[in-house]
């Protein structure tokens, strides 16, 4: 029986890893549960789950939840709860779920401690890649992605990297794959956040249409697989089949297919080297779509050519794209700006912040607050 410690737990990740939970839970314990405020939610999944600890963002989401439960779950509130759970002795699994730079602190925590992280928080790589890097190896950590493309190579390279010439990340495109850039201007939150293929949080989903999750996902394929950046490519697939390939000196090509569920990815992770079901129907060559691949317009996609920029940059550069853009994303879905100022936000943030090497958490936490900053000025000259 293996303790597992849920990070994010009322997220999409979230549910999706307490349904393979649910098929498994002869070999699965939820030891510990956290949200960012959503008490009521949390009150259901600790009368179900029973969780040692339970665990929210701040003081009064906390107190309601508390309130609220009849059971021996201890109720905690704060960044240094979340590292506790994610850092406990008794926890053998973190699944690092948070979104955003909020889940960063924790992720390390449970990397220090020497866990098995399955690591959906794109933001702890790309924030703090050669310290997180680092804690891994010092600590012995087992680190295994949990997002379709970066598990779909994990996957691949389990018979080792020899003769390895680049890696290729799928991208669905978004919605606005077929849409040309004049018709980008008026696009709406709802609209951005309908995703053809897969079901995400309203973040994220930005993110896939402006294809910045892609440009993430670049950075952190940089230290999960330790390669140059040239060895990193993208390529379009709107049927999310392929998950990702890997390309070799003698010409050939392993991909993983699969349909666009998370449950497989999560399934993986919990029960790797071994696999155990996740309730996801197998795939259907015979009567699939035909799979189209297609290459990113840098025009329309700027996000994803100024996370390959900042990768270049190195240093506090990419901490600094993934703040601005949180900023922007985050204007976007209030209504204060447009959809085509998300890059523009990202690029002058990029261009008025001063890059450095970032040497532990609090350097990189500085240099989050002044992009911050400096985004959320640029914003209200867009707003």
């Amino acid at each position: 029986m293996k303790n597992i410690t849920l990070l994010g737990a009322t997220g999409s990740i979230g549910k999706s890893t307490l349904s393979v939970i649910d098929l498994h839970r002869d070999q699965f314990n939820v030891f510990a549960l956290s949200a960012n405020t959503n008490w009521q939610q949390m009150v259901k999944l600790c009368n179900k789950y029973q969780p040692n600890f339970a665990v929210m963002r701040d003081e009064a989401s906390a107190l309601e939840l508390q309130n609220a439960l009849d059971n021996d779950t201890q109720v905690l509130s704060g960044v240094e709860a979340l590292c506790k759970i994610a850092a406990h002795e008794q926890t053998d699994y973190v699944m690092a779920a948070i979104v955003g730079a909020a889940g960063m602190a924790s992720s390390l925590a449970a990397a220090k401690a020497g866990k098995r992280i399955m690591l959906a928080n794109k933001e702890s790589l790309v924030l703090a890649g050669d310290i997180f890097i680092e804690a891994v190896k010092n600590s012995g950590a087992k680190l295994i992605p949990v997002d379709s493309e970066h598990s779909a190579i994990f996957q691949c390279l389990q018979s080792g990297k020899s003769g390895l010439s680049k890696i290729q990340l799928t991208a669905s495109g978004g919605p606005f794959l077929h849409t040309p850039i004049s018709g980008l201007q008026s696009i709406t939150p709802d609209e951005a956040c309908a995703h053809p293929n897969w079901s995400m949080g309203r973040k994220i989903s930005v993110d896939s249409a402006t294809m910045m999750n892609k440009g993430l996902e670049v950075i952190e394929a940089y230290y999960l697989f330790a390669l140059k950046p040239e060895q990193i490519d993208v390529v379009i697939h709107p049927q999310s089949i392929v998950h990702s390939s890997v390309y070799y000196d003698d010409g050939s090509t392993l991909s993983q297919l699969g349909n666009p569920d998370m449950r497989s990815v999560i399934s993986y992770a919990m029960a790797y080297p071994n696999r155990i079901s996740a309730g996801v129907a197998p795939l259907d060559l015979a009567n699939n779509p035909p799979l189209e691949f297609y290459t990113p317009d840098l025009d329309k996609f700027a996000c994803l050519g100024l996370a390959f920029d900042a990768l270049k940059q190195g240093g506090s550069a990419m901490g600094t794209i993934n703040a601005a853009n949180e900023i922007a994303v985050d204007a976007f879905l209030n209504h204060q700006i447009k959809f085509l100022d998300i890059p523009t936000i990202i690029e002058k943030t990029l261009s008025q912040t001063q890059h450095t090497t970032l040497c532990d958490l609090d350097a990189i936490i500085a240099n989050d607050q002044s992009a911050r900053e400096i985004a959320t000025q640029i914003v209200k000259q867009h707003a």
